[in-house]
């Protein structure tokens, strides 16, 4: 895909944010998790990551239920596979942590933001 159509797909897909991804980014932006700068649908290499924090290299990705059929998770291995070759974390949330959890998910990103591994995260 072109720069240029990436950049395109990325403006689409911050209009167009899942209810999930609204929710958690109203908590991420504007600098209010530990004075980050997360950006939102942020191209990175052949990807647009649905969140991704340059400083502190991790990408979080928001799982909707079609993350979990055979076809969406070999895609997903082979993108953070990718993120990880290129000195990338890669945090990923279900929809339900979100919404059922949502203080948790906010520290699950948190811990993973100051470098921490989370168990089960």
């Amino acid at each position: 895909m072109k720069q240029s159509q990436t950049i395109a797909r990325a403006r689409r897909l911050r209009r167009e944010m899942t209810r999930a991804e609204r929710l958690l980014w109203r908590a991420l932006r504007g600098h209010r998790l530990n004075g980050l700068h997360i950006r939102r649908q942020e191209p990175c290499g052949p990807y647009i990551a649905d969140f991704l924090c340059v400083k502190a290299r991790l990408v979080i990705e928001v799982d909707g239920a079609t993350h979990s059929r055979l076809g969406e998770t070999s895609r997903d291995a082979k993108r953070d596979a990718w993120f990880a070759a290129n000195g990338y974390r890669v945090l990923r949330l279900q929809n339900a942590d979100i919404y059922e959890n949502f203080d948790g998910a906010i520290e699950t990103i948190l811990a993973h933001l100051e470098g921490e591994q989370v168990e089960g995260a």
